[in-house]
């Protein structure tokens, strides 16, 4: 673990307010308090980008290598290529996944760059990076076994790699579940493309898959029939769950910037031996069941699981689940938590659960105040477990519980990126979601 002396210290300190409340305050107080941390971070920005020519990112995590000096010399090779390729003075937002590529204003003809930018425990997963593009013109999905040529169906069971984009806005309702083949990227950059109304997204026993900029919602079950799942395959398919996105032994994974909500299971659950997974830049809202990473308290497959959760909002209506976690090692960094009706993260089975960065705001509600939940276990037990809070932003009464170790070597293998702090939370998941691109502009 280290730490350094920046003109990001000297910023924070100069506009620095209380971190931790435990009362709950009023609606005016509330309010008040998240403008300063929005005005806070704006000048922060301002500061930071004034003086970018000496300025070394601070980590307030542990390094996921163990010598220190290559971080700082990773950091600098990332700054000197985004002032070069990508403009970073102009518009950089501190978002590392953001300012790889959005501030280009030929990304669309640059599409297949995105894979170069992902972070985190899924950071190799590089989708249909090495294929050609492939347009989506068919919105239909009538025949399950033998799909039309230029519809979504078509184009993901192919065993090329292939990048998907989309002709034009649409609304796609599958008749049963989408089950993908490996090295494809979903790319909805450019239009509005929503996967609603029918069962959804599977993506199982294959590899190198990219999920991005889709709005997803309103997920079904389906199954008891015959689905198609390459060109030279279909099979019998039970009843699925209904989730959003379904990740089943799944690896090298990436779901980015997508909407979701309301589907019947859900939002994204991780089972079955996955791993290599970044869930990042995401809106999710309306929905119960979150997110799921593990099967089972008995699946113990799932004990080298590794998940990182980055700079996504978790927004209104949700109630449970920003993640559940069983066995494996989890990374939740810089993401906006400002609704939940019981709690936030919770888990079973001995998950080692590193907590950096993240805004909490807990509900009104005195018996909801808590983030944490340890299920299936008594305190003798589950204190044992690994779970820490380091540089959480605890808002309106918000608690974390910790358990386990505190020494950063415990997390070592739940580290998977240098968490920036909380109080910039606000403009790194101001995007969350499904973007607005169109082509010609800066997205």
């Amino acid at each position: 673990m280290f730490s350094l002396i920046t003109p990001f210290h000297t910023a924070f300190i100069l506009f620095k307010i209380p971190l931790f409340i435990s009362h709950s305050p009023t609606n005016n107080t509330l309010s008040e308090i998240l403008h300063s941390l929005s005005e806070m971070a704006s000048l922060s920005f301002l500061f930071v980008s004034l003086s970018l020519s000496f300025f070394i990112p601070t980590f307030i995590s542990s390094s996921p290598v163990p010598d220190p000096e290559i971080v700082v010399q990773e950091v600098h090779r990332s700054i000197n290529a985004s002032r070069r390729n990508l403009g970073y003075l102009s518009c950089g937002t501190g978002n590392p996944i953001d300012d790889c590529w959005r501030c280009d204003q030929n990304w669309e003809k640059n599409r297949q760059r995105l894979a170069d930018c992902a972070i985190g425990f899924g950071k190799q997963a590089i989708g249909g990076r090495d294929g050609r593009i492939y347009v989506i013109t068919d919105s239909s999905d009538h025949d399950v076994v033998n799909p039309r040529p230029g519809t979504l169906r078509h184009a993901v069971i192919q065993d090329e790699p292939l990048w998907i984009i989309f002709a034009r806005d649409m609304v796609i309702q599958l008749k049963e579940e989408l089950i993908m083949n490996s090295f494809k990227t979903l790319d909805g950059r450019g239009a509005s493309v929503h996967i609603a109304g029918g069962p959804c997204i599977t993506i199982q026993f294959v590899t190198n898959i990219i999920i991005h900029g889709l709005h997803i919602h309103d997920c079904k079950q389906a199954g008891n029939t015959n689905v198609r799942d390459s060109p030279h395959h279909f099979g019998w398919r039970t009843l699925s769950d209904g989730d959003g996105v379904s990740i089943f032994g799944g690896s090298h994974v990436w779901v980015d910037h997508n909407s979701l909500s309301n589907c019947r299971d859900g939002l994204i659950d991780a089972i079955h031996g996955s791993t290599a997974i970044t869930i990042s830049n995401n809106y999710m809202t309306h929905h119960d069941k979150v997110m799921l990473l593990g099967h089972s308290d008995s699946y113990t497959q799932d004990k080298n699981m590794q998940v990182t959760i980055a700079f996504n909002h978790f927004g209104e209506g949700l109630v449970q689940r920003m993640p559940r976690c069983r066995h494996g090692y989890f990374h939740v960094v810089n993401n906006d938590y400002t609704h939940w009706e019981m709690y936030a993260i919770g888990g079973s089975a001995n998950p080692t659960i590193n907590s950096q960065g993240n805004r909490f705001l807990a509900p009104d509600n005195r018996f909801s105040k808590e983030v944490t939940k340890y299920e299936d276990a008594p305190e003798s037990e589950w204190k044992h477990w690994n779970w820490r809070s380091e540089g959480d932003l605890l808002l309106n009464g918000a608690f974390f519980t910790p358990s386990g170790a505190s020494a950063s070597s415990s997390y070592a293998k739940a580290s998977s990126l240098g968490a920036r702090s909380s109080s910039l939370v606000g403009p790194l998941t101001t995007n969350a979601g499904a973007l607005n691109c169109r082509k010609g502009s800066r997205c």
